[in-house]
């Protein structure tokens, strides 16, 4: 659906090159879920605007569908840019009209006749959960509400694709978990490709079928949502994993755990699937000889299926505790024993 071949995009500023996008390659299939994470900076907004032809690529091509955005200009471009919509952070509503005139207006600019706008307007109001509210004002909506009139808009020229520019990020976490299942809910139903770029990997967790992690223009790490949290390989993937399976409550006991038993050893399991029900910790606990303290654990689900993470703290004989890690090794369950320095 969407692929992006060894695509660059430099800016010069008199003597001094800026490169905001690396030599990225990517494809995005059809209806899929597909985030793009990464801390201010990293080159994801730049990307997005690359997508919708904001801004043209100095090299490299960039293709949606049959169409290839990085050549075309003009009148073709406007009328690509009506298949690819977007939603902003900060909402960016006409403040001087109301819910149904927001979204009616990109219609107004397609030319659509006024009866079948309307009836258009309320069948996005519908769908967004806005009825009731189609004759408010900005002003007088709350900031969930405020991306709900948004995405409608977004929604009105029947768009192949979704693009998402920090669409939460505004908002609190209860709103921001509403929107991800307004999100999931128009992706299901009409099978719209939704391209999405956050800093926050519970937005991606919740979800994104894929994900693409970016550092300084580059994308360092792609792959299923899944097989990410459950393997990391990056520095900045882990430390993006660890803002979920490692929170502050969890690294205050950490340190507590290694003043009080400096010569413990503090293990992190994950666990994956079917194995997030399988008794694994106290079959361990009966057959070794070890003191087990939990110091922090939890299941959490992704599109791909459900992993859990659980950090221990193992005291006792030290080649007794390497059995015992063996022993979690040979049930399949991935084991990284936490630097106690």
């Amino acid at each position: 659906m969407i692929q992006l071949r060894n695509v660059n995009k430099r800016y010069d500023k008199g003597l001094n090159h800026i490169t905001a996008v690396d030599d990225v390659s990517l494809n995005i299939a059809e209806s899929e879920i597909f985030g793009i994470i990464g801390y201010s900076g990293a080159g994801k907004s730049t990307l997005i605007r690359l997508l919708n032809g904001l801004e043209a690529p100095t090299s490299g091509d960039i293709s949606i569908g049959e169409l290839e955005i990085s050549s075309i200009t003009g009148e073709e471009l406007r009328r690509a840019r009506q298949k690819v919509s977007m939603i902003f952070q900060h909402f960016n509503l006409l403040w001087s009209r109301t819910v149904k005139d927001n979204i009616a207006f990109p219609l107004e600019i397609a030319g659509v006749p006024k009866e079948e706008r309307n009836q258009k307007v309320m069948e996005l109001i519908q769908l967004v959960g806005l009825t009731g509210r189609e004759d408010a004002y900005p002003s007088e909506l709350s900031g969930g509400q405020k991306q709900r009139v948004g995405i409608a808009r977004a929604l009105a020229n029947d768009p192949e694709v979704l693009l998402c520019d920090e669409a939460t990020s505004a908002l609190d976490p209860e709103t921001t978990d509403a929107i991800l299942d307004l999100l999931t809910d128009i992706n299901e139903r009409l099978g719209l490709t939704i391209v999405l770029i956050t800093h926050e990997m519970h937005v991606i967790r919740k979800i994104c079928h894929r994900v693409a992690v970016m550092e300084a223009g580059q994308v360092v790490e792609t792959g299923n949502v899944l097989e990410l949290f459950q393997s990391p390989q990056e520095p900045i993937t882990k430390r993006f994993v660890s803002q979920l399976t490692e929170p502050i409550e969890a690294k205050q006991a950490i340190k507590h755990l290694k003043e009080e038993y400096p010569t413990g050893t503090l293990i992190k399991l994950i666990f994956v699937g079917e194995r997030t029900e399988q008794p694994v910790l106290a079959n361990l606990i009966r057959q070794f000889d070890v003191e087990v303290n939990i110091v922090q654990g939890n299941i959490s689900h992704t599109h791909g299926g459900a992993y859990g993470t659980l950090i221990l703290q193992l005291d006792g004989d030290a080649a007794m505790i390497q059995q015992a890690i063996q022993f979690l090794h040979d049930e399949d369950v991935q084991t990284e024993v936490i630097d106690n320095d």
